[in-house]
């Protein structure tokens, strides 16, 4: 056997000893009934609700795992776990920044945990109470809105419990919404009451540790007023024509047409109905795409807007029980809002709105939200009504494709504009 054969030989015999003896340290042992030694030199760094666990673990051969253990004030226990590589821990889920008892143990193959070692430690503020001291409360158009921060992106649930009296009748009702995202805004919406009839507001936020604050008492908030604006006497532009400088948009292409946009009726899968732009969506001197294109609205009279609801194309089949298109490639996931100033006959930009994909939903539930469309404020963060005009600007900004960077969006089911008539 010449040399370099002898050493791949050898280096494998190495190597097959050395798996059989790995194999065989974490191979269970049902007669194994000793724990494992204690979890030493415990120390902590505070999280927001938790806190970062340092230790030393035992030098057991059959060591898996270092578990920490936390039960809250109802008595519930929660167990975090890292394998026996790592040397931190990171417990969640205390409620306050009291302090807490921790018990940390050693775990081997077999399930045999060591004697506890206790820390005890004082963790920052929690998310669900940063969160429940950020929430804002404001009225809106027949609905009030809820903005909130969590910038931990922690999972958390905002229960809101809101009550009212219409018609000398009392009426109670509560909702929950949950989140993760850095920042929220959510409305309750379809609260139709008049400024005179005041709506009170209790909020209490949870985590999903079983955490929740007391009820945080909002106050009384009086509501906007606005209506549904008729389409009756709306007009459209002939595709092209341009209005202040901009064309209007073709939507005539395949099965869709422009003037499906404003009809009142929302396609739900087998009545096509909906404006097609067939890829054309720039149109005019400067064509060269699909994106960004221009839906002008002659509201045949002058209006103060104050929301507006884009309801997307569906096509989802005739049993109108699968998701079909919606919140997907050809619809419209960002838009601009425009007015025309007609002293200066200039438009003017008076929102984008990005309309967000909702998650974990069943195709029915998708096909819910589809149909009550997709629901926006042309001041968002202060609301209120727009300045005076009849001319009303839909931009097709981006589709939902690529996650909102694709140019993909060529149609639109329909549009339906809130506000009031003008004062002369």
């Amino acid at each position: 056997m010449n040399t370099k054969k002898y050493f791949y030989l050898l280096a494998a015999i190495v190597l097959l000893i050395a798996a059989c003896k790995e194999k065989e340290r974490f191979s269970p042992n049902s007669d194994d009934k000793t724990p494992p030694g204690q979890v030493t030199k415990i120390t902590y760094m505070p999280l927001y609700g938790g806190a970062r666990l340092y230790f030393s673990a035992p030098g057991d051969e059959d060591l898996l795992s270092i578990e920490a253990v936390y039960t809250n004030s109802k008595g519930k226990p929660f167990t975090f776990a890292v394998s026996y590589f790592s040397d931190s821990l990171d417990v969640y889920g205390l409620a306050d920044t009291t302090g807490a008892a921790i018990q940390v143990y050693a775990v081997d193959r077999v399930g045999n945990r060591s004697v506890p070692t206790e820390v005890n430690v004082k963790p920052l503020q929690p998310a669900f109470t940063r969160v429940a001291e950020s929430i804002i409360v404001k009225p809106g158009f027949s609905s009030f809105i809820l903005d909130w921060t969590n910038e931990l992106e922690q999972n958390i649930n905002v229960y809101v419990d809101f009550s009212y009296t219409q018609n000398g009748e009392a009426k109670s009702f509560s909702t929950v919404f949950s989140s993760n995202l850095a920042t929220d805004r959510r409305f309750i919406n379809d609260l139709y009451l008049s400024p005179s009839e005041p709506v009170s507001v209790k909020v209490r936020v949870e985590d999903t540790y079983g955490n929740v604050t007391p009820d945080i008492d909002k106050g009384k908030i009086n509501l906007y007023e606005d209506s549904k604006i008729s389409k009756a006497n709306w007009i459209l532009p002939n595709p092209n024509d341009s209005i202040a400088g901009v064309p209007m948009c073709f939507g005539d292409g395949l099965e869709g047409r422009n003037r499906y946009v404003i009809d009142d009726i929302i396609d739900r899968g087998d009545n096509l109905n909906f404006m097609h732009t067939n890829s054309r969506g720039r149109t005019g001197k400067n064509a060269d795409g699909n994106m960004p294109w221009n839906f002008i609205i002659d509201l045949g009279d002058y209006y103060d807007l104050s929301r507006i609801v884009t309801i997307q194309r569906h096509s989802g089949g005739i049993a109108n029980i699968s998701r079909g298109q919606y919140y997907r490639s050809e619809n419209v996931g960002i838009y601009r809002i425009y007015i025309l100033n007609e002293a200066t006959n200039e438009w003017e930009q008076i929102t984008e709105h990005k309309i967000e994909v909702p998650v974990g939903l069943s195709e029915l539930e998708f096909v819910k939200y589809g149909e009550a469309g997709d629901m926006a404020y042309m001041y968002p963060d202060d609301p209120k009504y727009t300045k005076k005009t009849r001319w009303f600007r839909f931009e097709a900004i981006k589709g939902f494709s690529g996650n909102y960077t694709l140019d993909d969006a060529n149609c639109l089911s329909e549009i339906t504009l809130y506000g009031k008539k003008s004062n002369p």
